[in-house]
């Protein structure tokens, strides 16, 4: 039952703070001016960048574990919704290094504009799939 309360706990964690980015923090930035969203950004981006893959490998291997030990094939499901890591390297990561780029807002600010709008809806996609693990680790306890 161990194995199963921290991936619901991690879960809840990662879907918890990627949920407040998209209703909070990403409208706001949409609502500033670019080199303002950017400056926001870029320290935030980091510091979530320490946190949100080790909430959510730690979910998703506790989900696993709990998987080999017996439990139902839906936790096992649940951990791959949580498993976000691959999405965020592959999808993700090419729009943040191009926002990461210092020169980004001053060249182009109408792209870096389309960037952050665009990693806005990929962000999306993430909170999305935590939150459907949440829930369904919480209809399994």
């Amino acid at each position: 039952m161990l194995l199963e309360i921290i991936a619901t706990l991690s879960a809840g964690l990662f879907a918890g703070g990627a949920i407040y980015i998209d209703l909070a923090e990403q409208p706001a930035r949409n609502r500033i001016d670019i080199a303002a969203a950017l400056t926001e950004w870029r320290p935030s981006y980091k510091r979530a960048a320490v946190v949100q893959p080790l909430l959510a490998a730690v979910g998703f291997l506790s989900a696993l574990a709990a998987w080999l030990m017996g439990t139902s094939v839906w936790w096992l499901v649940g951990g791959l919704l949580l498993a976000v890591i691959p999405y965020t390297l592959i999808v993700v990561f090419p729009t943040n290094n191009k926002l990461l780029d210092p020169a980004i807002g001053d060249k182009n600010p109408d792209l870096a504009r389309r960037l952050l709008i665009r990693w806005g809806r990929l962000h999306t996609v993430r909170s999305i799939m935590s939150l459907v693990a949440f829930l369904a680790f919480m209809l399994l306890l």
